[in-house]
């Protein structure tokens, strides 16, 4: 069955490879090609806010708006000091370019000053923090920064495209041809999708990031920063005390979507799975808060079951890998029941599994010249 011959299927509880990615973008035309988890796709209409005092004395308030139509996302305010009068306050992320996201903080924001008494203000706000340069956790930014000067942080790899959001896009607009030639997408539906997806941006315009973050730094006296590629070659999650903020590194219900490297520099399987190591690394955090859904306050037991997920899934492509076969082929092979929201998003994953398993020698790639161009194949070694 290829990726046009599509039927639905009940999803498993963690079935989805599915939340934002470098091509679920918002825009005219733009391919979200990303189904969500049921929880998610609950669309949230009025912001959840919910607290966690850590053992320092700061507020995390964790505020659940809508990114997309069918998902949502949680921005984080961080407060220290008295309620009355904060002597640090930081947003980190901002959801969408839409209305109805930068509706949702703004409710969310104001909750957190009338429910919870902080007298938290966009004029004293000290921080804002970017995590990765996806729609739903940048494309509201230049909203945000309307309202306030407060200075932007970021990885340093991030602060390219936030600040000339374009530069991305136009790189994957010139790469179109030779991604579908590499993945092996023939013309039709999903050949379309992809390269309109190419044009996609991050955030309807720049802003600049005043503070370039790398791994290991300390953020404001505050924050423990560690450098999570994978999902994005530029994410960052951060330590406060005993909480983790995971971005979307580490998520209660999805494996984050993955891209080869290749196709997004930083990103894939290897470089995921090697922060996971670096995050598991961590003493003392009881917490990891992640930028979709609920907490998880068993954290390491969900990067111990995400690790035998890609298990379970390298073992798959290489099951299917019998006879030569392009990565399209193979996306087909391993999800034979695909629903047309996830194949986009599960083409990218199959191509980072691939790529992953090229590198680990279990994987033999061809690259050979067809009549109608570049052809490439795996087979199994």
């Amino acid at each position: 069955m290829c990726l046009c011959q599509l039927s639905r299927r009940k999803k498993r509880p963690d079935d989805s490879d599915t939340q934002s990615a470098p091509g679920a973008v918002q825009g005219t035309g733009a391919d979200y090609s990303g189904a969500v988890t049921a929880s998610a796709a609950s669309t949230v209409t009025h912001p959840t806010v919910t607290r966690h005092v850590t053992a320092s004395g700061a507020r995390i308030y964790t505020i659940g708006i809508r990114a997309f139509e069918h998902l949502g996302v949680n921005v984080f305010l961080v407060v220290v000091g008295d309620p009355q009068q904060p002597s640090y306050t930081a947003l980190i992320d901002a959801g969408s370019s839409f209305d109805f996201s930068q509706q949702g903080l703004l409710d969310g924001l104001k909750r957190v000053r009338e429910e919870y008494g902080e007298a938290w203000s966009w004029e004293t706000l000290s921080r804002l923090v970017i995590t990765h340069p996806h729609p739903d956790h940048v494309g509201g930014l230049p909203f945000v920064r309307t309202l306030t000067a407060a200075p932007v942080a970021a990885h340093a790899l991030a602060a390219a495209v936030i600040e000339e959001p374009g530069r991305r896009a136009e790189a994957f607009k010139l790469g179109a041809d030779a991604m579908l030639a590499r993945l092996g997408v023939p013309e039709g539906e999903y050949a379309a999708r992809l390269r309109r997806r190419a044009g996609n941006l991050m955030s309807p315009s720049g802003v600049k990031v005043e503070t370039a973050l790398q791994d290991g730094d300390t953020l404001d006296g505050l924050f423990t920063v560690l450098h999570t590629p994978g999902h994005d070659g530029a994410q960052i999650c951060l330590r406060l005390d005993e909480v983790l903020l995971s971005a979307d590194h580490l998520l209660p219900h999805n494996s984050p979507p993955l891209m080869p490297g290749w196709m997004l520099p930083g990103s894939g399987l290897g470089p995921y799975l090697a922060a996971l190591d670096h995050i598991e690394t961590l003493e003392g955090v009881d917490l990891a808060l992640g930028s979709h859904d609920e907490p998880m306050p068993d954290w390491r037991g969900r990067v111990d079951f995400l690790r035998r997920r890609y298990d379970d899934k390298l073992r798959g492509v290489l099951g299917a890998a019998s006879e030569p076969q392009t990565i399209y082929a193979l996306t087909c092979a391993v999800n034979p029941r695909l629903r047309a929201a996830q194949a986009l998003l599960l083409l990218d994953q199959t191509a980072a599994l691939v790529e992953e398993l090229v590198v680990r020698g279990e994987l033999h790639e061809t690259r050979e010249q067809a009549a109608d161009g570049e052809r490439w194949t795996y087979q199994r070694a």
